[in-house]
């Protein structure tokens, strides 16, 4: 499996502390069937993001595993102002390997109106916004309306492992699984902080995929779309994200026309 959100690096982030730490998760993950994590610290006004100490951490962790588990670096792009010029100017800074590819941190507490048009202009600059957690979003369970949008707009959406467990309540748990059902998912990751707090529990989650949605699905959202993104290619051509055989697209559309009432 690929693991795509990870705070793995010591000593930047609310993630782990020490490189022991860091260790005792990368060996758990490796336990789970994880061949590839992309190291993702966050990136917003607590916690500054600095590349080349981001650099030094991984090798020290390469070091340590000696190529038993394929490091990337990435990062939890928070979508401040500051953030977006920067990343104008510099994509590579924040991208997943460098790549396309941006994990796009959303508050806890709400979804600002102006997002949209965040959204739309990332896209239009070639960049490819993955959509973190939205299932632990309180406004966007409440109303999944704007995730229909983005997607629209060339938007991904990442699940968090833990969700689909139970383990950040009873609306997580249901809100993925309704993004599940409609297709809307694209990538389920641990978003690891921690052994005791925040576990990677791949493997959990892809029994639990494989067991209400089936191995393809389960094996499309935790190894073919994260290897796509790692890698920096195209998304597999995949012919359903969702349960009963619809593709992405059809379920987008058909949710669509039914909130303009065209459509039972």
């Amino acid at each position: 499996m690929f693991d795509i959100h990870y705070h793995l690096l010591f000593g930047l982030d609310d993630g782990p502390k020490t490189i022991e730490d860091s260790l005792k998760l990368a060996e758990a993950s490796i336990a789970e069937g994880v061949t590839h994590i992309v190291c993702t610290p966050h990136a917003n006004e607590r916690f500054p993001f600095q590349p080349e100490r981001n650099r030094e951490k991984l090798a020290l962790l390469n070091e340590q595993l000696g190529g038993r588990v394929t490091l990337g670096l990435g990062c939890d792009f928070h979508l401040s102002h500051e953030n977006i010029e920067e990343l104008k100017s510099n994509r590579t800074k924040y991208t997943i390997n460098g790549t396309k590819y941006l994990l796009a941190e959303l508050s806890d507490f709400g979804v600002p109106h102006s997002l949209s048009k965040t959204l739309d202009h990332l896209t239009r600059m070639g960049i490819v916004p993955i959509i973190t957690h939205p299932e632990r979003n309180p406004t966007l369970v409440a109303d999944p309306s704007r995730i229909a949008e983005w997607i629209g707009f060339g938007c991904l959406i990442q699940i968090t492992a833990g969700s689909l467990l139970g383990r950040f309540g009873k609306r997580a748990e249901s809100m993925s699984h309704h993004l599940l059902k409609h297709g809307w998912v694209h990538f389920v990751a641990s978003d690891a902080h921690s052994i005791d707090g925040r576990p990677p529990s791949m493997a959990p989650a892809h029994d639990v995929l494989k067991r209400r949605y089936g191995r393809e699905t389960a094996d499309r959202l935790s190894l073919h779309n994260p290897r796509a993104a790692f890698l920096g290619e195209a998304l597999p051509d995949a012919a359903s994200n969702s349960h009963g055989g619809k593709s992405r697209k059809a379920g987008l559309l058909d949710w669509v026309l039914r909130r303009l009432g065209r459509r039972p």
